[in-house]
């Protein structure tokens, strides 16, 4: 691949990966609420789910996903109200003395398992991979080839980035972590997760 074309596709993919989006806003939300190293489970979780739809592109299967568009619309909706829902029930939670014990109860699977499923819901995703990808790839070179180093380029970065976000949420719950301000950190992760919920209601497919 052509140096330029890649530097090109390497600056397009980090101001495309670091606009806030679903996924930011449930690593910060799990970040707030319950520290940087858990809420790198929650990247974990959205990285898997963008390595799968990555594949899908790759074997060309978009086509298929198109008539199972309603299937996705579903549980779009579902990852709607079940990030509304957690948004509420962190807001309106109690600031308990134990806070901090309350965290580390938190399952490291569930955290993992949200980013998966709200990654995964995000129909745009998968679509934009389809259309953006194509336009870095030389015709005259392999193209398979070609679209492994692009999706791994663009996960590893989509990684990196995302757990910058979750090191910073992580440094803002620190500055919240006393008792007196633990009410506020409950209240800036349940808004972050209705945010969440909100900007995965209003993607659309391309």
């Amino acid at each position: 691949m052509n140096l330029e074309v890649y530097a090109a596709f390497v600056v397009a993919s980090v101001v495309l990966i670091v606009i806030p989006g679903p996924n930011v806003s449930l690593i910060v939300a799990n970040s707030v609420a319950h520290g940087a190293r858990r809420a790198l489970m929650t990247v974990a979780g959205t990285s898997s789910a963008q390595l799968i739809q990555m594949a899908v592109v790759a074997v060309g299967m978009t086509s298929l996903l198109h008539l199972v568009a309603a299937w996705f619309e579903w549980l779009r909706w579902a990852g709607v109200a079940y990030l509304v829902w957690l948004g509420i029930q962190r807001w309106r939670a109690e600031a308990a003395a134990g806070e901090g014990e309350t965290a580390q109860a938190v399952s490291a699977r569930l955290l993992y398992w949200q980013g998966f499923l709200v990654a995964l819901a995000n129909p745009k995703t998968l679509f934009f991979f389809a259309a953006f990808f194509p336009q870095f790839i030389d015709p005259q070179g392999p193209p398979a080839s070609q679209l492994l180093l692009l999706s791994a380029t663009f996960l590893t970065l989509a990684t990196v980035l995302d757990g910058t976000y979750a090191i910073v949420g992580g440094r803002v719950r620190g500055l919240l972590g006393d008792a007196r301000r633990a009410r506020l950190r409950n209240r800036l992760a349940g808004t972050f997760l209705i945010g969440a919920g909100l900007g995965l209601a209003l993607v659309r497919r391309a």
